[in-house]
């Protein structure tokens, strides 16, 4: 008989689940194999099998963080009206970074790891953006967008969407803002703004 394979999927995706919570609570510098196997109930030679090292367990979390981010963006069903798909991949990434605020923090923390590793995980983060791009692109391509780079509309929709969910989740709001409240909104100014000609 076969003996029963303990470093699964499963074990592999709890110790990312708990390497997550552990950064988010006390940053990299903090995070431990031991202390990681200790949180999983588990043995730091589970750890060494499934990552190999801190620094393959830092690039793994980095590539779930945003492969579970780049899940959630593709639910978002693209429509005849690229704007309104913009807007609603803006919430979707709201959502994520409410739903998982732990791996989603985990994408813009700073790390030092395998260069190769690294630029695997760098290379999986930014093809996040990808999905807006094509709207800006389908927007542009219908009159509605203004005639500048399409990454350029993007990479800002994303920063109204990164700033104002960075505020939610940290609870540092001003006192009197509503933060959740007024997101769409904040994303609609950002795309009308855009539908305007540069210099308007």
């Amino acid at each position: 008989m076969a003996r029963p394979k303990t470093h699964d999927e499963g074990l592999r995706r709890t110790l990312l689940d708990r390497a997550a919570g552990l950064v988010f609570d006390a940053g990299v510098a903090a995070l431990s194999l031991r202390r990681l196997a200790a949180a999983a109930d588990t043995s730091t030679t589970a750890v060494y099998s499934l990552f190999g090292n801190k620094a393959g367990l830092l690039d793994s979390l980095y590539q779930e963080a945003a492969r579970r981010f780049a899940a959630r963006l593709a639910t978002v069903a693209m429509s005849d009206d690229p704007v309104e798909d913009i807007v609603a991949l803006g919430i979707a990434y709201r959502d994520y970074a409410l739903g998982e605020p732990h791996l989603y923090t985990i994408m813009f923390a700073h790390r030092t790891g395998e260069e190769d590793a690294e630029d695997a995980a760098d290379n999986e983060a930014a093809k996040t953006i990808e999905p807006l791009v094509a709207a800006v692109v389908r927007g542009q391509a219908a009159g509605r967008l203004a005639d500048v780079p399409a990454e350029l509309i993007a990479l800002s929709c994303w920063g109204v969407a990164h700033g104002l969910v960075s505020i939610e989740l940290t609870g540092r709001v001003p006192s009197g803002l509503d933060v959740a409240a007024g997101y769409e909104q904040a994303l609609r100014a950002m795309v009308i703004g855009w539908g305007h000609p540069i210099g308007w």
